[in-house]
């Protein structure tokens, strides 16, 4: 039984990899690679002055604080409507600017080992397939060689540990992604409540 759910496993992943356009894409989210400003701030376009202003230590160290998921959102967005008191447009452009720039090289390296994952889980899918062939194939000698059946069965049965382990976990590493957008979204609706 164990291993007719994990051949189900299997053909669903595949079943899924097919649907989408990148076959080591293992999230039921759809993979996108990057993300733009543009997605995420309905504020003033960055000019060559913000992108300067984004530069500038006192603004980079608030963009270090706000975009750390630790930091609790209503606690960031209190701490955006106090700066946007004093903060005129360009520097609340150069804040999202500064926020965007530290938030997307993470997620898009993210989004790189969520690819890797994938690879490895069909790596290990294929594996798994391998040693069931195996087990067949060795069960069918006659007479059976059982000390052989049972060293393939250990094998199935790790392989098999960690593939369920992975997938398990998979749910939460397909997650972070979204969670680090939804947080650069509200980060920049907030920066932008507090434009003049």
């Amino acid at each position: 039984m164990r291993y007719l759910l994990v051949a189900f496993g299997l053909l669903a992943g595949a079943a899924h990899a097919e649907g989408g356009a990148d076959p080591d894409w293992p999230c039921i989210q759809r993979k996108q690679p990057h993300l733009s400003l543009g997605q995420m701030w309905t504020g003033p376009a960055p000019d060559d002055a913000v992108r300067e202003l984004a530069r500038k230590p006192e603004l980079a160290a608030l963009a270090d604080r706000l975009e750390q998921r630790r930091l609790p959102l209503p606690q960031a967005e209190a701490e955006i409507a106090d700066y946007a008191k004093s903060a005129d447009n360009q520097h609340l452009t150069a804040l999202m600017l500064a926020i965007f720039d530290r938030i997307e090289p993470h997620r898009a390296a993210l989004m790189d080992g969520i690819a890797r994952y994938g690879r490895k889980q069909v790596d290990l899918a294929a594996r798994i397939e391998g040693h069931r062939h195996e087990m067949a194939r060795l069960e069918a000698i006659d007479p059976p060689d059982f000390d052989a059946i049972d060293a393939q069965e250990q094998k199935l049965d790790w392989d098999m540990r960690i593939f369920q382990d992975r997938q398990q976990a998979l749910t939460y590493v397909c997650e972070t992604p979204v969670i680090l957008e939804q947080r650069v979204f509200a980060l920049g609706r907030a920066i932008a409540a507090g434009l003049k």
